[in-house]
């Protein structure tokens, strides 16, 4: 049963009283298309791809599944309970008010962060074509254009992202076209490359597999801000039920699909994977004119993107906290439909990442880095055990909320908490990997202790 100290027993909406519900099914369709294509996929791929060789599509194959099940468990809850809060609502509600405050709290510090590292990335690709010209500046402005953009009205938020979306569904789209017809042999100038590289498909072996496994998860970052935003619609429970069954084709076409096109085209261990990232290395072995810098701008709009749903989702967890009374009151206050402290203090925590990441290089800002490296995981795993509590609670007291049901229940959610548990032991392995989970488990610990003694207070006043 739910722990009884639980204050989430309001209807599924009273968080969001006040906010705006201006989203259009269109722009949560294409936030959930374009969600699954983020920055971690341009980016942060061309590292896995370098220690796994061609099995990189076994990674994200693996991954991916994990990905869809914590998906599918996710919108099982969130069509029940739509909620701003997403995730750390359920898990006050099936667990108790200490696991929504360390869900939500650990994920905002995340999302605030995220903002900071996706700016830096975008003021480089930037600085790369106007040579001269200071990071911190464009960081600056990037900040500025999304925070008044989220400040304004949360449609705004929803056309940025709608278009935003458009643009890289649409490149990715044509990347993977370009590349199939090259496979294939059929597309002029170039010869079709066949299985030659291919053939040394495990290179650094299961080591090797593991790493990629590892870096596959962590590029799936923003899937979850379609259940965030889905409060805030037109229709909440229909925008999660579509963007959840349709999650799988969208993770093994766009994730899976596109790294088995890169490590047929281009050897794996070519250098320019890395350096330059594995579509602007795939799109430029092809020899396409100008195509590498047009990836480069499409890598530019991920990370905006990102920088926006990251800026829109971190204040919806804190109004949805706040309104919970998991948070000081001031990040609650809602202007316009739209909490407009909290999305001031998520830049300005966003910005003060980006000058850490300038003034303490060696010391702060790794610390940083590190204290979110597994952020996702302790998330994930509070999702699994929310929805086998409220899937129970569910099936007793209100079966027809079950819009979205998680396949094989309660069997494939054990099985994804073993496949959580699984990846902590690898991360625990890992040298490269092991300081993020100390730092993540030490920032968890610190969030449930705080949370479990408000609880505690609470209940006892």
């Amino acid at each position: 049963m739910p722990n009884s100290t639980t204050t989430v027993e309001t209807p599924p909406q009273a968080d969001d009283a006040t906010l705006s519900h201006s989203l259009k099914q269109r722009h949560l369709s294409m936030i959930a298309l374009g969600g699954v294509i983020g920055a971690g996929l341009f980016v942060g791929s061309g590292a896995g791809i370098a220690a796994a060789g061609p099995s990189i599509v076994i990674a994200y194959a693996l991954s991916g599944l994990l990905v869809m099940l914590v998906m599918r468990m996710l919108g099982e809850m969130s069509a029940a309970y739509p909620s701003s809060g997403s995730f750390s609502a359920h898990a006050e509600r099936a667990i108790g008010p200490w696991a929504g405050f360390t869900a939500g709290w650990s994920f905002w510090v995340l999302l605030c962060t995220a903002v900071g590292l996706e700016g830096i990335g975008a003021a480089k690709i930037v600085t790369g074509w106007l040579p001269g010209t200071p990071e911190w500046a464009w960081v600056a402005l990037f900040m500025v254009v999304f925070c008044a953009t989220n400040l304004a009205a949360v449609k705004n938020f929803g056309e940025f992202e709608f278009w935003f979306a458009a643009l890289k569904v649409g490149a990715i789209s044509l990347f993977l076209v370009l590349g199939v017809l090259a496979i294939a042999g059929v597309l002029p100038g170039t010869n079709a490359p066949g299985t030659s590289n291919l053939t040394d498909f495990l290179p650094h072996g299961s080591e090797g597999l593991i790493i990629g496994v590892l870096a596959s998860i962590f590029a799936y970052g923003g899937l979850e801000t379609v259940t965030i935003a889905a409060a805030e619609s037109e229709d909440p429970v229909r925008g999660v039920a579509s963007a959840v069954r349709t999650a799988m084709w969208r993770i093994a076409l766009f994730y899976i699909g596109s790294m088995a096109v890169i490590v047929t085209l281009v050897p794996w261990d070519s250098k320019e994977v890395v350096e330059k990232g594995p579509y602007v290395a795939a799109l430029d072995h092809l020899g396409i004119p100008g195509a590498g810098q047009l990836m480069n701008v499409v890598v530019l709009v991920a990370l905006l993107s990102a920088m926006n749903a990251n800026v829109y989702g971190s204040s919806r967890i804190a109004y949805s906290l706040v309104r919970r009374g998991l948070g000081p009151k001031a990040l609650g206050r809602v202007s316009g439909g739209v909490p407009r402290v909290g999305v001031l203090v998520s830049c300005v925590f966003g910005f003060v990442c980006v000058v850490l990441s300038y003034w303490r290089p060696d010391d702060v800002f790794p610390w940083l880095l590190n204290m979110i490296g597994a952020v996702i995981l302790v998330v994930w795993i509070l999702i699994a055990v929310s929805q086998l509590r409220l899937r129970a609670q569910l099936n007793r007291e209100a079966p027809q909320k079950l819009v979205v049901r998680m396949w094989a229940y309660p069997w494939l959610t054990w099985v994804a908490l073993v496949a959580m548990a699984a990846i902590f032991v690898l991360m625990a392995r890992d040298p490269g990997t092991r300081t993020q989970l100390y730092y993540t488990g030490g920032m968890t610990a610190v969030l449930a202790a705080v949370g479990y003694a408000r609880q505690r207070t609470r209940a006892n006043a």
